[in-house]
C-alpha cells in the first residue's frame, strides 16, 4: 500500500511539475521569459495564455516606456490600429504576488474589478509595489494591479527597451511610445517541469506619499 501511494504521490508532483508554463516574448530588441503563476492567479493566467494561443500579441507594439515604472503592451498593432479583444475578466489581487521589479501584471481601466482584458504592463522597480498593489485594508480583488508572472530571463532586454527614446505625441499614451516602433513578433507557451515558481512576497502597507508617474490603465478603445 506504501509504495501504491508514494507512485500516486510521485505522479501528482509530475502532473503538478508539468503544469508550470512559460510565455516567451520575441521582441524586435530580444527575447523575454516569463514564468506564469497559474497557482497563485490562474483565472489572470488562462486569460494571458488564451490571447497569446490565439496569437493576439504577434505583431503589436511595446506602445507605452516609462523608465523607472512600466513597460506596457497588448493591442496596439505595429499597424497602429487596437485589435478587439474578449470579455474583461474580475480583478485577482488576492494572490499575494507583487508589483516589484520584472513582475508582470494586468493593465486595466480606472475601474478595478471586471476591466482587464490583453493589456499587461512589466514593473521596473521595486518601489511601485507600494501604489501598484492591493491595499491591505480594502476587500479582496477590489484594488491594485494583477500579478500573474514574473521575468525569469531577457530583463536586461526590458532594460535596454526601458532606456529607448521616446515622444510620439499620438498614440495611447502621448510621449511615452518609443520613437522607433519595438515590435513583439510573437509570444508563445510553453509547458516547463522545472520553471521556477517562486515570486516576490507582498509588501506592506503603500506609503501614502507614494505615487506612480500614471496608473497602467488600459487605454480606451
Amino acid at each position: 500500500m506504501r509504495i501504491v501511494l508514494a507512485v500516486v504521490a510521485a505522479a501528482l508532483l509530475s502532473a503538478s511539475a508539468e503544469a508550470a508554463q512559460e510565455a516567451r516574448i520575441d521582441t524586435s530588441m530580444g527575447t523575454i521569459v516569463i514564468a506564469l503563476d497559474a497557482d497563485k492567479a490562474p483565472a489572470t493566467v488562462a486569460n494571458f495564455v488564451r490571447y497569446a494561443k490565439e496569437g493576439h500579441f504577434n505583431g503589436t507594439l511595446i506602445y507605452r516606456v516609462e523608465a523607472g515604472y512600466v513597460l506596457q503592451m497588448g493591442s496596439f498593432g505595429a499597424d497602429r490600429k487596437w485589435r478587439e479583444t474578449h470579455k474583461p475578466i474580475a480583478l485577482e489581487t488576492a494572490s499575494g504576488l507583487s508589483n516589484l521589479r520584472g513582475a508582470v501584471a494586468m493593465a486595466r481601466e480606472d475601474k478595478p474589478t471586471n476591466s482587464a482584458t490583453a493589456e499587461f504592463f512589466i514593473n521596473l522597480a521595486d518601489t511601485n509595489a507600494h501604489a501598484l498593489d492591493a491595499k491591505p485594508a480594502a476587500a479582496p480583488n477590489t484594488t491594485g494591479y494583477a500579478v500573474f508572472g514574473h521575468v525569469t530571463a531577457g530583463m536586461d532586454v526590458v532594460d535596454a527597451i526601458a532606456a529607448v527614446a521616446v515622444g510620439h505625441t499620438k498614440g495611447p499614451f502621448p510621449g511615452k511610445e518609443p520613437i522607433k516602433p519595438i515590435v513583439i513578433k510573437k509570444i508563445t507557451i510553453a509547458v516547463v517541469p522545472d520553471a521556477p515558481r517562486a515570486a516576490p512576497a507582498a509588501v506592506g502597507a503603500p506609503d501614502a506619499t507614494a505615487a506612480p508617474a500614471a496608473d497602467p490603465a488600459a487605454p480606451a478603445q
